[in-house]
């Protein structure tokens, strides 16, 4: 199974969410895990660098060529991190996706970004989208659930503020973070090709 992590928005959280739900699924007994970093900043491999996840195994895979090979070999589950503003990599990348995890963040900034990443995601592709570094409690944080609830866009997982802050390569992996990207695993895998 592909989980693609997308937004063409950088700065949303796209890393910390696929490093997350690769470790969720080693938690979970899904191994093998591949996370494929098709970013060219490298920013997963960097964190698995620094902090290797028991587990997950790392491929990066730049360009379009590399994250559609990676994608169509790999036995197991695939969690890729996609880069921001590339369209063409993003795009190899949904083509080839059993479900699009889609990070964003409160405020109506970042609608359109999630609506132009929504519109590269191929219609058959159940898509979901997680609130990343919440502020929970806040009227941002209500209306942007209650603008995608009006959009009939999944919420597959509202991640707090204090879980993003705590992240990176420089951070161990939260418990709590842990637990929230384990329940939008279970929103990805309830697509799981049979």
């Amino acid at each position: 199974m592909n989980i693609v992590v997308s937004n063409v928005k950088g700065g949303v959280g796209k890393t910390t969410t696929a490093v997350y739900v690769a470790a969720s699924a080693v938690e979970r007994g899904l191994e093998p895990v591949l996370l494929i970093d098709a970013d060219r900043q490298a920013s997963s491999a960097e964190w698995l660098d620094a902090r290797p996840i028991e587990g997950v195994e790392l491929e990066e895979a730049p360009s379009e060529r590399t994250v559609a090979r990676a994608m169509e070999r790999h036995q197991g589950l695939a969690v890729v991190d996609t880069p921001p503003g590339d369209e063409r990599i993003t795009r190899a990348a949904v083509e080839r996706a059993d479900a699009v995890v889609i990070p964003t963040r409160a405020g109506g900034v970042e609608y359109s970004r999630v609506v132009a990443t929504l519109e590269l995601v191929p219609s058959k592709v159940p898509c979901g989208i997680v609130v990343c570094a919440a502020r929970l409690g806040t009227n941002d944080l209500s209306q942007t659930v209650a603008w995608w609830e009006s959009e009939q866009v999944p919420i597959w997982g509202i991640v707090p503020e204090r879980v993003a802050i705590a992240s990176g390569p420089e951070a161990r992996l939260s418990r709590e973070g842990v637990e929230a990207y384990s329940a939008v695993l279970r929103r990805a895998l309830r697509n799981r090709p049979r």
